[in-house]
């Protein structure tokens, strides 16, 4: 009788800590920059949908940063409420800084059965620490799930070697918390309804006095082109562009003609010709564009990994064995330096 009690005790105290099996509660990462919420973060807010329960928004930054992005993050399709916090150690937040308030806000008593971020590169400095924190696995850069509520276990599928396989990896329900990333070009950002109105939910912050980090400053490249990320047009150069000079004398009046954001493989980062925040690839951006024109790119898979999953791929390369040719849809075998004055000139009539 006593083993009896003690499992039902037991039983009754796991549905009070946590959700139930057919309430799934996601808490998506609401990333912001500049007063909008970044792209990435409304793809993973899509992603947390698919979970089939409510969803919870959380936005952290300094006291002039979180009052506009609220304002947006509730009219988000999606969110049943918004979960805020506010601090001058938030305006510049750091992994060290942030996760304190998130072991808090994740402790034993929580609602939430998923946390859900973008790949992004805060994120990925962030969520590792946080789980590791709680004791639990993170999965990162899923590009599908599916959330079984009768077990309480959720499926992902994630790429691997560089693009080359998918592994599909399950969360079970022994996991209290699952925490993971979504890949961006993976699931449509989510948009916003005038008629939505998440509630409102402030957190006190927790400061954190002895850090063993703290940020100095951002440097970020200017740019009046759409952001690599998220634009439909991409034009990017490989080595085969020489030098800085000849890559944007190259490069710039075809993306100006197309209304096309610039790229750059990372042999042509590594080599100088463009910044690092322009490098597409496995260790750089991922991109799934309406359209890829890739200038002297061979097609390394560490770049492929990054760009296969465009609509329409265009290469121009002199090898005609060059990798690149085999996911290009449209394929030339010339000197760049030949055909993209000719290509400018052509769209400009």
């Amino acid at each position: 009788m006593l083993r009896s009690s003690s499992t039902n005790i037991a039983r009754r105290l796991v549905v009070r800590t946590y959700a139930t099996a057919a309430s799934p509660h996601a808490l998506v990462l609401l990333e912001h920059r500049n007063g909008s919420i970044d792209s990435g973060s409304l793809s993973a807010l899509t992603a947390a949908q698919q979970l089939g329960g409510e969803v919870t928004g959380l936005v952290i930054g300094g006291p002039e940063q979180v009052e506009t992005v609220l304002a947006k993050a509730q009219k988000l399709k999606g969110l049943t409420s918004v979960l805020h916090s506010t601090s001058k150690q938030y305006a510049s937040p750091v992994p060290e800084i942030v996760s304190p308030l998130l072991e808090k806000l994740l402790a034993s008593g929580s609602p939430f059965t998923h946390v859900v971020s973008s790949h992004s590169s805060a994120a990925k400095a962030l969520v590792p620490r946080l789980a590791a924190k709680l004791g639990v696995p993170a999965v990162s850069d899923i590009i599908s799930l599916e959330h079984d509520a009768s077990s309480n276990s959720t499926t992902f599928s994630r790429p691997i070697y560089a693009g080359n396989a998918i592994a599909t990896v399950r969360a079970p329900s022994s996991i209290p918390i699952k925490f993971f990333t979504v890949r961006s070009t993976a699931y449509a950002a989510a948009t916003s309804d005038d008629a939505a109105s998440a509630e409102l939910k402030p957190l006190d912050p927790v400061e954190v006095s002895d850090s063993p980090t703290e940020h100095i400053k951002t440097d970020l490249t200017q740019s009046d082109r759409p952001e690599l990320g998220v634009a439909s047009r991409i034009v990017s150069g490989g080595r085969a562009l020489k030098n800085a000079q000849t890559f944007k004398s190259t490069l710039d009046p075809l993306a100006d003609v197309l209304g096309a954001a610039v790229g750059a493989s990372r042999a042509a980062v590594d080599a100088g010709y463009a910044d690092n925040s322009l490098q597409v690839g496995q260790t750089g951006k991922v991109v799934a564009p309406e359209l890829y024109i890739a200038l002297g790119i061979s097609g390394a898979i560490q770049h492929l990994a990054g760009m296969k999953d465009s609509k329409m791929i265009v290469a121009v390369n002199k090898d005609a064995d060059a990798p690149i040719f085999q996911v290009a849809d449209v394929g030339l075998v010339a000197d760049l330096f030949e055909v993209v004055p000719q290509l400018v000139e052509k769209l400009k009539q």
